[in-house]
């Protein structure tokens, strides 16, 4: 598995493609995405966005998550936003240290953390 942060809009995508040449199919992008979307539909009974992307991750472990960075700045005062912030920061950290690698791309630019 592999980790690649950064802004929004700072070519993400097209250094994960064109850079470091890995192939679509593998690429889960917008993930902070799908895990505000998966967090605001969450039923009781449902597994929770953390509990299910880290069982698709085992189960396709060769998978590129491509993120856009939260959590800098201000606190929001919603408190929806909060919660949401703080729960994808601790679910990117757990990727984060089981990934094999993990960038941050400023400007199209990688800088391999781990």
């Amino acid at each position: 598995m592999e980790l690649y942060i950064g802004g929004t809009a700072q070519g993400k995508k097209v250094y994960v493609t064109q850079v470091r040449g890995i192939a679509e199919a593998r690429i889960w992008d917008n993930f902070e995405e799908w895990f505000r979307e998966k967090l605001q539909e969450s039923a009781p009974k449902s597994p929770s966005p953390e509990a299910e992307s880290m069982a698709y991750l085992e189960k396709h472990p060769d998978t590129v998550i491509i993120c856009d960075e939260v959590g800098s700045g201000i606190v929001p005062l919603d408190s929806f936003e909060r919660e949401y912030r703080e729960r994808l920061g601790r679910l990117l950290c757990e990727i984060a240290a089981k990934a094999e690698r993990v960038e941050r791309i400023v400007c199209g630019i990688g800088q391999r953390i781990k």
